[in-house]
């Protein structure tokens, strides 16, 4: 079986990348939980794509197996592009969706209804051993509500919501999600990469 680094202990991103490359055949995802000793470059970049960089050419470093890394993060038009690449440790803590949520509403919470747009941002890095890299970018649209909806997402997912799909992220089963979302459209973008590589290593 084929195996692929995706550097990551988000067992969420994990699940929503096991369900996209479905349809190409057995692929062995590997997490950060596979490799408990590999440390991670920090996220110096200013963009996801630099960060998303950085992670991945240091997991196929590591592993000496093809890498996929993802930067992602909230844009909030009403606090300047903000949480943006300091998303994930919004409040402080690396993580903790509850209180970054709870952060997030706190700062919105004088902004008017139709003044609330924001935009879930992604960009896939996949950086091979032999050096070859590649990058996709997604993004998805849509406001943020008062409070959260759904628990079938992760982080921001139940307050960010969908105004043509009239629910929020994480009221989206797997397979309504993955077309739509920030993440699938850029797997959508970077498949074909990762198909090739996993091709060429079962030939």
């Amino acid at each position: 079986m084929s195996a692929l680094f995706f550097a990551t202990g988000n067992l969420g991103k994990k699940a929503e990348l096991a369900a996209l490359l479905a349809p190409y055949g057995p692929v062995e995802i590997r997490t950060l939980r596979d490799f408990p000793d590999f440390q991670m470059a920090p996220e110096t970049g200013a963009t996801f794509a630099e960060n998303a960089l950085l992670k991945a050419r240091c997991a196929a470093a590591y592993a000496k197996l093809p890498a996929l890394a993802d930067d992602s993060g909230l844009m909030v038009d009403a606090l300047g592009g903000a949480p943006g690449v300091f998303s994930a440790r919004y409040s402080g803590e690396e993580g903790n969706s509850k209180a970054n949520n709870d952060k997030l509403l706190k700062a919105l919470e004088n902004v008017a209804e139709g003044q609330r747009q924001a935009r879930f941002c992604a960009v896939l890095a996949l950086v091979c051993p032999n050096g070859r890299e590649f990058l996709s970018e997604g993004v998805v649209e849509g406001e943020i509500l008062r409070e959260c909806r759904g628990d079938k997402g992760f982080g921001y997912d139940p307050l960010f919501y969908l105004p043509e799909k009239k629910k929020s992220m994480a009221e989206l089963e797997m397979a309504e999600k993955n077309p739509l979302s920030h993440r699938g459209k850029a797997f959508l973008g970077i498949v074909d990469k990762i198909r090739a590589i996993i091709l060429a290593e079962k030939s």
